[in-house]
């Protein structure tokens, strides 16, 4: 039985958020814009989400971590978003997320874009996820519907996980359009977000589309790495890294400052209908780059299966 550790975040006012946010965005954007609006329905273009929203019980897992990746990958490390949707004590959550592949279901590695509505006493889960993994034919960036090959719902070694109850309601929309700072869209509200509320950490997720610019993105190769990552250089030199086109779907989730879980405070997924898709790193377009996102903030954390020896190498 995997452990699982609970904590509850600061969960401040969407109004209060709003105004924190414009105002750490506008220092990193050309413009910037923060409302609180009706959640959009995901269900439909470009989302097409298996839920209409990102509302209802907020809550965060960091399943396994970094340390179970690298140096040496530990590939029994096999979990189940139906059962970490029961062990958030929320069975039936709709989850959006940033993770990789469960190798013992594909026999590769890969990024896994996780869009699923867990299983209920009442419906059988409906799985939205994406794969996104290096093509053996050409080395490019091969982008695959989860369900088009296979019917679980597992992922490998590490996830994070924004979960909720996939309700419509009122949620933050953020919109900011050239980058004139150096931190990308994520990282900048994530540093805003600790920047005001310090020791009281906020936790928050959602998904943003990049309307315009490209972006700098990566896929973990099919094999895993023989010989040990050591250091970020090593990871880097392992990663595989592509420049992708706008629009693509982002799924981020953001923790504003660590309380003592050995989290990753930020780690964002992306899939595209034009076939890229992997892990946001940053827009390279920074003059025409528009970013359009929907966030909630989190009111409980749930670290699972926490590794004991640990490390700070590949959390970029």
């Amino acid at each position: 039985m995997a452990k699982v550790e609970r904590f509850a975040f600061h969960v401040p006012s969407l109004e209060e958020l709003a105004g924190v946010l414009q105002k750490g965005l506008k220092e990193n954007f050309a413009d910037a814009q923060v409302s609180v609006v009706d959640c959009p329905d995901l269900t439909k273009e470009p989302f097409n989400f298996p839920a209409k929203g990102i509302c209802g019980k907020p809550r965060i897992a960091d399943v396994g971590g970094v340390p179970y990746l690298i140096p040496i990958a530990q590939k029994e490390k096999v979990y189940d978003l139906n059962k970490v949707a029961k062990d958030i004590e929320l069975p039936g959550a709709f989850i959006l997320g940033a993770g990789a592949v469960s190798s013992r279901v594909l026999g590769i590695n890969g990024e896994l874009i996780p869009i699923v509505q867990t299983k209920s006493e009442k419906k059988p889960a409906v799985n939205g996820s994406y794969v996104a993994q290096i093509n053996p034919a050409d080395k490019g960036c091969l982008l695959e519907k989860y369900s088009s090959k296979y019917t679980d719902c597992e992922f490998g070694l590490l996830a994070n996980l924004y979960a909720s109850e996939g309700q419509p309601g009122k949620v933050i929309e953020v919109k900011a359009n050239g980058r004139t700072g150096e931190l990308n869209f994520v990282s900048c509200l994530r540093q805003t977000l600790e920047k005001h509320y310090g020791e009281k950490p906020v936790g928050m997720g959602g998904t943003f589309i990049i309307q315009k610019g490209k972006a700098k993105i990566h896929v973990m190769p099919p094999e895993f790495s023989a010989c040990p990552l050591n250091t970020d250089e090593d990871v880097n030199n392992w990663l595989k890294f592509f420049e992708m086109k706008a629009p693509l779907i982002c799924q981020p989730v953001i923790v504003s400052r660590d309380p003592g879980f050995d989290l990753r405070v930020e780690h964002t997924h992306c899939f595209s209908h034009h076939g890229e898709g992997g892990h946001y790193h940053q827009d390279t377009s920074p003059d025409s780059v528009q970013y359009l996102g929907y966030f909630q903030p989190a009111e409980l954390l749930f670290r699972i299966d926490r590794p004991q020896e640990t490390h700070l190498v590949g959390r970029d």
